[in-house]
């Protein structure tokens, strides 16, 4: 038995007509009457009462015109449903992002994906950037708002640049320099710094040896941080200077100063996923970002 068997009953239980049937089916007649008969015989059961100027369901038919219906529409979802799948449109999306760091293309994206795409289901994970390489790594996360990319990142990963941001010098509030409105790289060179750790920011110490190069020294990393939180306690506290994306102003920092560095230094903002992986809701995820951040840009 076919679906095809089971759409050809349902059209004449409901029309009770094989003519009328048969012209809704663009079959001929004769065709639908065999089909009908045929089916009959597979099952081994009556459905139909047949006269020369009527048709009726038996008991039987009933009953089977009842399950008939709903197979014929689980068949109809069902395709519906994979086909949503192969455009993007259904299943989940798992993307990792550092709540602390408040970057206001995230927020704007998963709005607009949830009106492109509602059937989607987005599940969003706070994870610092060390946690998300390892995270898409192991395919738990479909993409990662990963800020720095590192130089020994894994070659599974595909990176692309959403933005460039501004970076400031992170001091302690009664710092000298913090009087300042902009700080020369230069002037931090015999201070002591701050860092993110590597297991929490990988390639952070690398990023940050790149600013001061230009400046002519290497900084001397006094504390690691696991946080951009607990890099500013650190600097409040007066464990030494650091250097950061201006966006993390936004997340609280009391007895910490920023201020504008000279030459002026912009980082790149980037998110990552794995290669391997081919899931539509992601490439579509991955578009929109782009087309959002090129209008911002």
């Amino acid at each position: 038995m076919e679906l095809r068997h089971l759409r050809y009953f349902v059209a004449v239980a409901e029309a009770l007509n094989f003519t009328k049937a048969a012209a809704q089916l663009r079959l001929a007649q004769p065709s639908l009457t065999r089909q009908i008969h045929n089916l009959e015989e597979e099952i081994g059961v009556r459905l139909l009462n047949r006269s020369k100027s009527h048709v009726s369901l038996t008991e039987e038919g009933r009953a089977f015109l009842t399950d008939a219906r709903r197979v014929l529409t689980l068949a109809d979802e069902s395709v519906l449903s994979v086909q949503r799948l192969s455009r993007g449109e259904t299943g989940q999306l798992n993307i990792g992002y550092l709540a602390s760091f408040n970057f206001e293309l995230l927020p704007r994206s998963l709005e607009s994906f949830r009106e492109n795409l509602p059937h989607v289901v987005l599940n969003l994970f706070d994870m610092n950037p060390g946690a998300q390489l390892q995270a898409l790594e192991a395919r738990k996360i479909d993409l990662g708002f990963v800020g720095i990319r590192p130089a020994q990142a894994s070659n599974n990963l595909q990176w692309e640049s959403l933005a460039r941001h501004k970076t400031v010098a992170v001091l302690p509030l009664r710092h000298p320099l913090a009087r300042k409105k902009q700080v020369r790289l230069a002037d931090l060179k015999s201070m002591f710094f701050v860092g993110m750790s590597e297991k929490a920011q990988p390639g952070f110490r690398e990023w940050l040896n790149g600013i001061c190069r230009v400046a002519g020294f290497i900084p001397r990393i006094l504390q690691e941080a696991e946080t951009d939180l607990s890099l500013m306690t650190f600097v409040a506290e007066g464990f030494g200077v650091s250097i950061a994306r201006e966006q993390v102003k936004s997340a609280p920092h009391p007895g910490v100063a920023f201020r504008t560095l000279r030459p002026g230094v912009k980082t790149d903002y980037y998110i990552a996923w794995n290669r391997n992986n081919d899931s539509r809701a992601l490439q579509q995820y991955v578009e929109l970002l782009k087309r959002a951040s090129a209008r911002g840009a």
